[in-house]
């Protein structure tokens, strides 16, 4: 490896933190930094899922027409802060215009070649440390009223198909032998074998967080205010807490990471897919694995009650928290497990960074020591170790296991 340097990582989610574990492996003298703590942000509040399997994107052939659709429909999980849109099209005109089929079959392409093997990634990141018992192995099931409603995601199975993400499809009423909670109105399971998920995601970042103060790295609460470049390349990160000098600045703030790099006149098209979440306290029953109903939720049986996520909401980052998601969440509950019953309903709110393109911003800016790794949108937990362990192959000069040209940081300028 290259002589080890002294290193910076802003923002301490699953990408910082998989990103500074790996760079003090290779032994440079690493510090990471969050405004707020470990996995304060989307990292602690995702649905928890390994999600190897999600390779075909939102905008694929037909956004337009189901985009609309969705607005208008209450039951529906997308919502629009119809204020912020003015601001919002740029992106929003980018995004739809990547609804060709040549384009969807290259982002998906770009998600599977971050993603296939995800739980792998995770257990290399974990093996032989006390994070390791958060992974969890289990099978996936999307749930389908019928046949004929999982007929009509043919387009995104035979992306997964092409990918070797073939289901097992069970009916009738062995899908509530499968999955005996499931109301009556489920009656088609399409399941996914040999998966995994993150059995309590914000202890799993905490837990990470030791792990690498264990392994010699540094972690401060403090907030980035700037980048100093000195002839060209890295020299400092200027904090609230004061400056701090590296070799190196590693950015993974998710959609925070926008105004940071907009202070070195770096204009990203990056917005944030705000989520939700109810996390549901002692609830009377758990399914056996997780369960996704396509386009609407997923639902987690977690080590602390059971996980709900669902909506993707378009809005300013400091908006308000909509109650709309929240109400719609509790809908989908009460009509997917009708006998269900829970102590407590933790509501919470996140941003997910996404891009036009659905691929994330991963590697160097040009050569001068300032490495991104952000804009996972859904899948910043499952693609966060690899991530970070190709931020760490890079800076050390070794070539990573994979095609970077998807992810490469300067692609919209």
């Amino acid at each position: 490896m290259n002589t080890p340097a002294k290193i910076i990582v802003i923002g301490a989610g699953i990408c910082g933190l998989s990103a500074a574990i790996w760079l003090r492996r290779d032994g440079h003298e690493v510090t990471l930094i969050d405004r707020e703590g470990p996995g304060a942000g989307a990292s602690y509040g995702n649905a928890g899922l390994l999600a190897q399997w999600a390779i075909a994107p939102i905008n694929s052939p037909g956004i337009i027409r189901q985009g609309i659709k969705s607005l208008a429909d209450p039951n529906a999980p997308l919502f629009l802060q119809y204020s912020y849109l003015p601001r919002l099209l740029p992106w929003l005109l980018r995004y739809v215009a990547q609804g060709t089929d040549t384009r969807t079959q290259r982002m998906a392409a770009g998600l599977h070649n971050l993603l296939h093997d995800s739980v792998e990634q995770h257990r290399a990141l974990t093996r032989g440390t006390a994070a390791a018992r958060f992974i969890t192995d289990s099978d996936l099931s999307y749930a389908y009223a019928d046949r004929a409603a999982y007929a009509r995601d043919g387009y995104a199975w035979a992306i997964k198909r092409n990918a070797g993400y073939v289901p097992e499809l069970i009916e009738g009423a062995a899908v509530q032998e499968a999955e005996p909670m499931l109301g009556a109105n489920i009656g088609c399971l399409a399941v996914l074998r040999n998966q995994g998920h993150i059995a309590n995601p914000g202890a799993y970042m905490k837990a990470l967080a030791e792990v690498f103060q264990a392994e010699g790295g540094r972690f401060l609460v403090a907030t980035a205010k700037d980048i100093t470049l000195r002839d060209g390349r890295v020299a400092a990160v200027e904090t609230d807490q004061g400056a701090l000098p590296c070799d190196h600045a590693v950015v993974t703030a998710g959609i925070w990471s926008k105004p940071i790099l907009r202070k070195l006149g770096i204009k990203l098209p990056l917005e944030a897919e705000r989520g939700y979440h109810l996390h549901l306290k002692s609830p009377s029953q758990v399914p056996n694995n997780p369960i996704m109903v396509a386009g609407k939720c997923a639902f987690n049986p977690m080590e602390h009650g059971l996980r709900c996520t669902s909506a993707v909401e378009l809005a300013h980052v400091d908006a308000p928290r909509s109650p709309k998601p929240f109400a719609l969440i509790r809908r989908y509950l009460s009509e997917l497990f009708p006998d269900l019953q829970y102590e407590l309903a933790e509501e919470w709110m996140g941003h997910r960074p996404s891009t036009p393109d659905s691929l994330p911003l991963i590697g160097e800016r040009g050569a001068t020591g300032l490495h991104l790794g952000f804009g996972h949108q859904h899948v910043g937990l499952t693609g966060g170790p690899k991530t970070g362990r190709w931020i760490a192959d890079m800076i050390a000069g070794r070539k990573p296991n994979g095609d970077m040209s998807y992810y490469d940081p300067a692609r919209f300028d």
